[in-house]
């Protein structure tokens, strides 16, 4: 998912020059190339989740670049290179979460001139219709949507999108949209946050209707609950964060919603 995921960040203190007051640090592991959740140039809100959170602590940042890829908590996080991660699952079982700052769907993507507006794995016009879904491996580690349709004995007409893309490019994910906008697929199932930012950007309308069901089955999720993640053990930095993201919940929400997030609430009814 990427759900979808940007990476993480470390509170430490450091002496300033000349003997002044030590100064707060947060170091942050995120990946550079992965819009809209962070890049190298700040662009993406979980770089602006983590300056909302240096403000409020007084702290400094700084980042180390890490790409988004299986490994990477191993390899940030847990190898002490950085100690919070601002976009993680809330359920990642390696990590300690935060309460969630925010609840996201898959949704799916179709051109405006369309009117198809489906919402659900069981529309006939699923079989014939030409399907862009997001991958993640060739190991059964895939996207929510593509076990769904699997399922469901729809495969000849699936084209898949990796969730990794082309990290050459300046927007590896942004290929699943833009193939909706280009006719190449007729409908796309695709992340929330993703979709939500490419499709404005794209030269023709397109429509996001998030799915009707958060599950499809009892154990196969279409939505998701996003936190700040930790070590385990650092439950006193993970308390300091909830705490900041509690006090601007609502600075946290506009800026998701300018991002164009796709946001669940309670668990019911994008």
């Amino acid at each position: 998912m990427r759900g979808t995921w940007a990476i993480a960040a470390l509170l430490c203190l450091v002496p300033a020059d000349g003997g002044a007051a030590p100064q707060r640090v947060l170091r942050v592991c995120a990946d550079p190339n992965n819009l809209p959740f962070s890049n190298d140039k700040g662009e993406g809100f979980e770089n602006k989740l983590v300056g909302i959170v240096a403000r409020d602590l007084g702290a400094s940042v700084a980042y180390t670049w890490h790409a988004q890829r299986r490994g990477n908590v191993r390899e940030t996080l847990n190898a002490g290179i950085c100690d919070v991660i601002p976009g993680v699952g809330s359920s990642v079982d390696m990590l300690g979460t935060t309460r969630p700052y925010y609840r996201s769907t898959y949704v799916a993507v179709t051109r405006a001139d369309r009117k198809l507006h489906i919402d659900n794995f069981d529309d006939p016009r699923l079989e014939t219709l030409k399907i862009g879904v997001q991958l993640i491996g060739d190991d059964g580690a895939n996207t929510p949507p593509a076990h769904a349709l699997t399922r469901r004995g729809i495969v000849a007409n699936v084209r898949g999108f990796m969730v990794y893309g082309d990290y050459d490019k300046p927007a590896p994910q942004a290929d699943i949209v833009r193939a909706v906008a280009a006719g190449e697929v007729d409908i796309a199932f695709v992340w929330g946050p993703v979709a939500g930012w490419f499709a404005p950007k794209q030269k023709v309308p397109l429509t996001l209707t998030p799915l009707a069901r958060p599950f499809d089955g009892p154990q196969l999720p279409m939505a998701y609950d996003v936190s700040m993640g930790t070590r385990r053990a650092d439950v006193a930095l993970r308390e300091e964060l909830e705490g900041v993201l509690e006090r601007h919940s609502g600075e946290v929400r506009a800026l998701l919603v300018r991002y164009g997030v796709p946001l669940v609430e309670d668990r019911g009814t994008p």
